[in-house]
C-alpha cells in the first residue's frame, strides 16, 4: 500500500519503517509539501501521520501516480544502459511473484528505507546481559501504556528518543 513510514500499523512489519501512534512531522506542512500539491489549509502546522499518509494518498490520486507504482516488486539490479553517456537512461530488472522483468528510465530513485534496521548498541551498555527490566529500540515502540508505572531510562536524542520520553513521562513512576 501507499505511505511506506507514514502508514502506521499496529505491529512491526519486517523490511519496512515502523512509526508509533502519536507520530507527528518534525517539519511544519509549508516545507513538507509538494510544491504543486501544498496540505490542506484545515491540516495542523505539524501533520500527524494518519494525514500525512491521507496527504500522500491525495497526491497519488490527484496526478493519477498509481498506476505507475508497482507494489511488492523487488529491484534485483540498476545498470547504466549501454548508451547511457547519450541518453542518460538506466535498465532496472525487478522481480514480481517469481517473474523478472526489464525496463529501461530515464531517471532512477533510490530509496532505500535507512529507517528499517534499528540501531541497538548492546555493548555500550555493561550489564545488559542481566538486567532484569525491558528494552527495545524505539523500531519496537508503538504505544506508551507499556511504561505505566515502571521506571524509564529513555537513551536517544533524536526526535523518536523526545517523543518517547514525553509521551513514557504521563504513565511511568
Amino acid at each position: 500500500d501507499l505511505g511506506g513510514l507514514w502508514r502506521f500499523t499496529e505491529h512491526v512489519e519486517e523490511g519496512r519503517a515502523s512509526l508509533y501512534k502519536s507520530v507527528v512531522s518534525n517539519s511544519c506542512k509549508e516545507m513538507s509539501c509538494y510544491s504543486d500539491f501544498p496540505f490542506p489549509e484545515d491540516y495542523p502546522n505539524y501533520v500527524p501521520n494518519s494525514q500525512f499518509l491521507e496527504y500522500l494518498k491525495m497526491y497519488a490520486n490527484r496526478f493519477n501516480l498509481l498506476e505507475y507504482i508497482r507494489f511488492k516488486t523487488k529491484v534485483c539490479q540498476v545498470t547504466k544502459c549501454p548508451d547511457f553517456t547519450v541518453t542518460g537512461q538506466w535498465e532496472v530488472v525487478t522481480q514480481h511473484e517469481g517473474k523478472q522483468q526489464s525496463a529501461v528510465f530515464d531517471a532512477v530513485m533510490v530509496c532505500t528505507g535507512f529507517l528499517t534496521n534499528p540501531y541497538l548498541p548492546l555493548d555500550s551498555f555493561p550489564g545488559i546481559n542481566i538486567f532484569k527490566g525491558q528494552y527495545f529500540h524505539s523500531r519496537q515502540y508503538k504505544h506508551p501504556d507499556i511504561f505505566k508505572d515502571k521506571r524509564v531510562l529513555v537513551i536517544g536524542m533524536g526526535n523518536s528518543g523526545t517523543d518517547i520520553a514525553v509521551e513514557a513521562s504521563h504513565l511511568a513512576k
